[in-house]
């Protein structure tokens, strides 16, 4: 049976999902179809362009979010609060380790070379952003960088190992450890 879907964000989700599963490579328009149950009409009404668009705007979509509830609070808001609400948006977002970070995935392939302008821009905004609210929470500036890649590497990390493991406790415990080594560095 099809699936019927009225805008646009509902076959961005949908499509999406199909991505986090099997990576753009394997993630052909006949099995976007057959997980999505959206009809190939459907899709190439919302995304002219076929994959390539459909991926470039999940990516869009992706980095909207981010921006909105995570980049920019860590820029503008109480640095402490706003690397708070990081742990519990990143844990949220990942659903706390069970959903793989498609941008994270799509740099790990052919992919990053099609997109690679979309993946640096959300990897070096997430950076700087929470570089920024440690700097402003009272650490020294390359330590503020250093420690900001740390957590976003150890967030990708932890999200990998937890698929590759299958045990999203891994998720949990990295970002709890994570979460105190940026307290730590603050008091």
């Amino acid at each position: 049976m099809v699936r019927i879907v009225f805008e646009k964000p509902d076959a961005i989700a949908l499509v999406a999902e199909v991505f986090r599963e099997l990576g753009y490579e394997g993630a052909s328009m006949s099995e976007i179809t057959a997980r999505t149950k959206l009809s190939k009409g459907s899709l190439y009404h919302f995304f002219p362009g076929g994959k390539e668009q459909m991926a470039a705007e999940i990516m869009a979509h992706i980095d909207a979010w981010f921006v909105k509830e995570m980049f920019e609070p860590l820029e503008g808001g109480e640095p402490r609060a706003a690397i708070g609400r990081m742990w519990e948006t990143t844990d949220s977002y990942f659903r706390s380790g069970r959903r793989v970070c498609l941008i994270g995935a799509f740099a790990l392939d052919e992919t990053r070379d099609r997109f690679s302008t979309t993946i640096r821009g959300y990897f070096q905004r997430w950076i700087e952003a929470l570089a920024g609210a440690l700097r402003k929470a009272g650490l020294p500036g390359a330590e503020a960088k250093a420690l900001a890649e740390e957590a976003v590497v150890g967030i990708q990390g932890a999200l990998t190992l937890a698929r590759a493991l299958g045990d999203e406790t891994i998720f949990g415990r990295s970002l709890a450890r994570l979460k105190q080594r940026l307290e730590t560095a603050t008091d």
